[in-house]
């Protein structure tokens, strides 16, 4: 065999960014398993290699944390355990089925069109992660066809790994607590990415059933297309939001990864397993959502942020005019921290201390909730260098926490764009790889509508595979390569209407009375209503309004047309869909807290547009009822 090539870590990270990954309909035929492990890996990898006969059609690919200065022997001690052929990576050699492969010492291994191809561990103080590197390059080479399992070790390594798995539609496994180090597949677990948590002969038994699977993404037939439509008809009643238009690949490989999971191969059958499962549709929401994202991806493109963006939003920008910037489909919070962070590396460069406020949004609720937590796991380090973790972050046993300067500048919030009101007078807007998902008809909505939410001098910034080509008039391009547009501000009306914002007053009697006969039907109204009184005489007689469990309002308390308008049509008493510019993120995320909190709950200092101009307004909010009650309601008093 061809002896590895010499190379360093950028060399390394270079490669695997260079990387493309599957082209979409060429999922290999064979399934390729990444197994990490160090500290009691020894003792895993024996019992998992035990438990696997000889015939899995899989190819096994173990990374471990190796003495950089000794030689291994653990190809010769795991062939003892095992029935397949256990060796130790040489050259670049084309991955096989029922094949073990050992890494070297003082080696990075990853992995390019079914190759195994070594490089020199990573030098300058870059922390030797070859878990996570062999796992992110699996995930782009594979796809589908990846699989995941993290055994015994110290340490988060195999952490971010396992969730590009997962979002390419792979399987992922952690050992459970039979390890003798749990710190490993414990970070793992904490990721919500991983799907089985079990002890290794376990792991191999699951990996032996998928085997026999046939993970086949569903073909585009009339039948196909029908279930896949029932399918999303359920999303759609459970979750509330329509997957109707989005690309049929991503949709497929997400239900195909469910139903290998549930060993379930045809889809009538895993339509009928999702009706009535609310915990199953749970999870199918969230495999549609997953998003594979860091810190400073694509690092060249926030150069061309620092270049040619930010200069020209700063230029002659007043401490009184808050820089706006909207990062859609945010994920975990890694692309808004890393936009707040630019900002400020760029403002000290430059001695500006311009405000700055980053709305984050998504659907995801569990993402938009590890974002606000702002803690992630060590493995982190792969993507930041030392002068940004230590200036950004602080450090503790569980990871990296954000710094309290990075955290106040961004406000994280749950918004369905193409239903919920969009944000308005931004600088910049961030939409990196969320069209990718959307067939053109959503794309054709959705870019209308960024550039309604811009200023007149705002700024696009879209992922790599994206562009505005659909609408030459409404952008100029910036640069074409990091893809950066600019509103064109002589752009005729723009294609996105925002609907005219009405008063209560002009809904129709009849209209009215329907809403009215829906507050009295609601469990427990009239002791709600009461006890709303009693709160609101007792502690504030603001105005205010009092809304069910989904938000629905149930009574108007004073005068609130400074805070809450209708639009024309046909109305909808949602507090969210009323709320007027500059109220809706604060107002969600007080209502959120006030869900998951006995205590009444206050933000102070919203900027809220009425009669021309901006008001600052503070609210509360106060929960009325046992908490999972169905008679729960909320009084929201501004």
């Amino acid at each position: 065999m061809a002896k590895a090539k010499k190379n360093d870590g950028s060399q390394q990270k270079q490669a695997l960014e260079n990387h493309s990954g599957t082209a979409e309909g060429e999922i290999p035929a064979l399934p390729i398993v990444g197994v990490g492990a160090s500290a009691g890996g020894l003792e895993a990898y024996t019992q998992f290699l035990r438990a696997l006969p000889a015939d899995t059609d899989m190819a096994y690919v173990l990374i471990s944390h190796l003495d950089p200065n000794h030689e291994s022997k653990l190809d010769e001690i795991l062939s003892r355990s095992s029935s397949m052929p256990v060796v130790e990576v040489e050259g670049e050699p084309l991955v096989q089925a029922n094949h073990i492969y050992v890494i070297p010492p003082n080696r990075s291994m990853i992995i390019q069109e079914g190759h195994l191809r070594l490089m020199p561990r990573p030098q300058d103080g870059i922390k030797h992660r070859p878990i996570d590197a062999f796992l992110r390059s699996l995930a782009a080479d594979q796809g589908v066809r990846g699989i995941a399992v993290i055994l015994s070790g110290m340490g988060s390594d195999g952490t971010m790994g396992i969730r590009e798995i997962k979002a390419q539609g792979g399987v992922t496994f952690a050992q459970d607590d039979t390890a003798a180090y749990n710190a490993m597949p414990r970070n793992a677990i904490a990721s919500g990415d991983v799907d089985f948590v079990l002890p290794p002969e376990k792991i191999a038994e699951e990996l032996v059933r998928i085997g026999q699977h046939p993970l086949v993404v569903p073909k585009a037939t009339d039948e196909a297309q029908g279930t896949i439509a029932d399918i999303l008809q359920v999303l759609h009643d459970t979750m509330g939001v329509d997957f109707t238009h989005y690309k049929s690949t991503t949709l497929f490989r997400r239900i195909s990864r469910r139903m290998l999971l549930h060993n379930l191969e045809k889809l009538p059958e895993y339509l009928e397993y999702l009706k009535g499962n609310l915990p199953e549709t749970e999870l199918l929401y969230r495999d549609i959502l997953i998003n594979v994202t860091s810190f400073f991806r694509d690092p060249q493109m926030f150069d061309t942020l620092k270049a040619q963006v930010f200069p020209k939003l700063l230029a002659n920008r007043s401490q009184q005019d808050t820089l706006r910037i909207w990062v859609l489909g945010c994920s975990t919070g890694e692309e808004a921290y890393s936009i707040a962070m630019s900002l400020l590396e760029y403002g000290v460069d430059q001695g500006s201390a311009v405000p700055a406020q980053i709305f984050a949004t998504d659907l995801n609720e569990w993402a938009i909730d590890k974002a606000r937590a702002g803690l992630y796991p060590k493995s982190i380090a792969h993507d930041l260098s030392p002068d940004r973790l230590e200036r950004f972050f602080g450090e503790s046993d569980d990871g990296y926490r954000i710094s309290k300067t990075i955290r106040d500048m961004c406000v994280f919030a749950r918004q369905n764009v193409l239903s919920d009101p969009p944000f308005s007078r931004m600088d910049l807007i961030s939409c990196r790889n969320l069209l990718i998902y959307m067939e053109s008809s959503l794309q054709r909505k959705v870019i209308p509508l960024f550039h309604y939410a811009l200023r007149k001098t705002g700024y696009l910034w879209l992922g790599s595979s994206e562009s505005v080509a659909q609408f030459p008039d409404l952008f100029d391009v910036i640069d074409s390569k990091h893809k950066l547009y600019a509103k064109k501000s002589n752009a005729p009306v723009s294609h996105f209407t925002v609907p005219m914002m009405a008063s209560p007053r002009n809904w129709a009697h009849a209209e009215q009375e329907k809403f009215v006969q829906r507050a009295r039907q609601t469990q427990g109204t009239t002791d709600v209503l009461k006890e709303a009184d009693r709160l609101a005489l007792a502690k504030y007689a603001p105005a205010g309004v009092l809304v069910s469990g989904d938000h629905e309002i149930l009574q108007f308390r004073g005068d609130t047309s400074r805070f809450l308008a209708a639009a024309p049509g046909k109305p909808n008493l949602n507090v969210l869909k009323m709320a007027r510019e500059g109220l809706l993120v604060g107002l969600r995320s007080t209502l959120q807290q006030a869900e998951e909190s006995d205590a009444a709950v206050r933000s102070e200092g919203l900027q809220v547009k009425s009669n021309g101009g901006f008001r600052e307004v503070n609210l509360e909010v106060l929960r009325i009822g046992a908490q999972g009650s169905r008679g729960r309601c909320f009084l929201i008093l501004f």
